[in-house]
């Protein structure tokens, strides 16, 4: 049996992370949480990266969840220390400077719907399923599931999480909960083109829409519109707009 790891291949500027534990449909571990937490914050270092893929391996689950057999042997006080493992991988996603794209193939379920959850996009195939049936093993759904109700409403995360309900892609993009569902044969060339729109953005755009959206999740709603004001200024701080309207400028006038 392969070694569950934490797989990062850097083609270009585009980063894949892989969680290859898909023996066990890629369920979380505290090893492999520590794993992904420390891979995601050093590709946050890299002032060339645009964008990260975030995936599991093999097709039958994205992320299966967290390791259930060592959940079972957890007390409040190694209880606190796993989960705020797991929170750890899910900030990391959200504190990367660059778009984050979630590779859906198969099972997305607990941990696996939250590090979804702390994408900027999710992409899935049409055969996926969605889940947070914490409940129906003793323990309440926390921390990143607190990004379900602005994606899929009030009501539909109380469904999700009191229910412990599993739903498909038909559901799934109704919702809000992912924003495509292709098939599987599909996914790669899917997310490839996603890729290609944001190679083909600004870099320094990218990076301070990222940040600005991550500030407007925290403000009122006058101080995120003051937020962006800051953030406008701010780009004009490199040439980047003025190349870039110039260039826009120059095709239009052929």
């Amino acid at each position: 049996m392969a070694q569950a790891r934490i797989d990062v291949r850097i083609r270009e500027c585009v980063a894949s992370v892989t969680i290859a534990n898909e023996s066990k449909l890629n369920t979380l571990t505290r090893a492999l949480m520590e794993e992904f937490a420390a891979a995601v914050d050093e590709l946050g270092d890299d002032s060339q990266l645009r964008a990260v893929i975030v995936t599991g391996s093999g097709n039958r689950a994205f992320i299966g969840g967290a390791d259930i057999g060592e959940m079972s042997r957890l007390n409040p006080t190694t209880g606190r220390e796993f989960i705020t493992k797991l929170h750890r991988c899910c900030d990391a996603l959200r504190d990367l400077p660059v778009p984050v794209i979630a590779r859906i193939d198969g099972y997305a379920l607990g941990a696996g719907l939250e590090i979804a959850a702390a994408c900027d996009l999710r992409i899935a195939s049409d055969t996926s399923r969605f889940g947070m049936a914490e409940v129906k093993v003793g323990i309440p759904s926390v921390i990143e599931a607190a990004l379900l109700p602005p994606l899929i409403g009030w009501g539909r995360t109380r469904q999700m999480l009191l229910l412990g309900e599993t739903i498909g892609t038909a559901e799934a993009i109704v919702w809000g909960l992912i924003e495509k569902v292709v098939a599987a044969a599909d996914l790669d060339a899917a997310v490839e083109s996603w890729i290609g729109s944001i190679l083909s953005a600004g870099q320094n755009a990218i990076r301070l829409q990222k940040q600005l959206i991550r500030r407007w999740e925290d403000l009122p709603m006058r101080d995120a519109i003051a937020a962006g004001i800051d953030c406008f200024a701010t780009s004009w701080e490199s040439d980047e707009p003025r190349e870039m309207m110039q260039a826009f400028l120059d095709r239009r006038g052929r």
